[in-house]
């Protein structure tokens, strides 16, 4: 699985030699290894960087089991530079050569399967799930004090006494709010801890309302589907519940993130809308979240001497004086630029059917 360092490095690395980059979908259940070995060397017959084929075709050869649902490549053979990385998802295979690894596809991946906590919750504890990138890992959960049920017309049957009917009531609704409340606390350490952006939480309508309630507000607000769910569920069924919550959230999530950038370009502060304006607010370090459309390339111009992205050509350089270069696609080396200094890229899988919306846009910080 690839983690947060790695994505830095790739985002990082640049090179005066081309890198080749390599996405396969190896996905068992849409074929097999020897198709796959077929779609790898037709790619890369359109490839003319014979010591960077060489090696990954090594790498298919004797390294790769076939197992994940798809791989992600980066060479660069001249600065001795290789990585790959398994999925647990399916990618579009795809080939690209730049000055720099292509991400734009791992931010679609991360936009939509990154940094996901699911808690499962009952009165006595809560079961604690990573799920990043198509694979959830159960982590350490926690088990409260036991809850004791007693017959009515026990030792002590008068209401109101501690031994009585509405003692007893008082004692277990006491000790499940306390179980509750060191699950809520555990959890919001476990989320913080694990860089989660996005809860679910499982349970019945009651344990689940419960424990939303006791989370702190900051993690409420990340709260993005609750599940009717067992404590003694399967991984299994967590994963295709989780991954299902996740789909329709982030569809949600989308068509409100373009309501708001729409409206805030309308009013002329705080969004922006088409190629030119998204990388002029990126030079001055405003976008807060990039917003494109699966797929969407463009051409542009890098000056360089700053690396100042323009769409349209200029004889030098506003704020370098430097003089301009033309790029394949200047929306890739933006999702790069936004990645690396902290903000979010949401990558559209769908057509948004938001009226102002074409292709590219950014909230934007201030």
């Amino acid at each position: 699985m690839i983690t947060e360092a790695n994505l830095q490095e790739l985002l990082t690395f640049k090179s005066g030699q081309p890198v080749l980059t390599v996405y396969l979908n190896t996905d068992p259940s849409l074929g097999n290894a020897d198709g796959y070995k077929l779609e790898l060397r037709t790619m890369l017959k359109q490839v003319n960087l014979p010591d960077d084929i060489r090696a990954i075709e090594n790498y298919f050869a004797r390294e790769f089991d076939w197992t994940g649902r798809s791989v992600a490549v980066f060479s660069c053979a001249p600065e001795g530079f290789f990585r790959a990385y398994c999925l647990a998802i399916p990618v579009n295979s795809r080939v690209r050569i730049g000055n720099q690894p292509h991400v734009k596809p791992l931010a679609n991946l991360l936009d939509y399967y990154g940094g996901y906590g699911v808690v499962l919750v009952d009165k006595q504890g809560a079961r604690l799930f990573s799920f990043h990138l198509g694979e959830l890992r159960e982590q350490e959960g926690i088990v409260g004090e036991t809850i004791r049920h007693t017959k009515r017309g026990g030792a002590s049957a008068m209401p109101g006494r501690r031994g009585g009917v509405a003692g007893q009531t008082n004692y277990t609704d006491e000790t499940a709010e306390r179980n509750m409340r060191d699950a809520a606390n555990f959890a919001a350490h476990f989320f913080s801890q694990f860089n989660v952006r996005r809860v679910v939480i499982g349970g019945t309508d009651e344990n689940v309302a419960l424990f939303r309630n006791l989370l702190p507000k900051s993690w409420q607000t990340l709260v993005v589907g609750t599940i009717p769910m067992s404590m003694t569920s399967s991984a299994d069924e967590v994963l295709a519940r989780a991954m299902e919550i996740g789909s329709q959230a982030e569809l949600r999530q989308e068509t409100e993130l373009l309501q708001k950038i729409v409206t805030a370009t309308a009013k002329g502060r705080g969004g922006v809308l088409g190629l030119e304006e998204t990388l002029h607010a990126l030079r001055e370090g405003r976008v807060q979240t990039l917003v494109i459309q699966d797929g969407f390339r463009a051409p542009g111009y890098r000056c360089t001497g700053c690396g100042y992205l323009t769409a349209s050509f200029l004889p030098t350089c506003q704020y370098c004086s430097g003089t301009f270069s033309q790029i394949t696609d200047a929306v890739e080396m933006a999702v790069h630029s936004v990645m690396q200094a902290g903000g979010e890229v949401d990558v559209l899988q769908r057509d948004p059917q938001v009226k102002g919306f074409e292709n590219i846009g950014a909230l934007l910080r201030y």
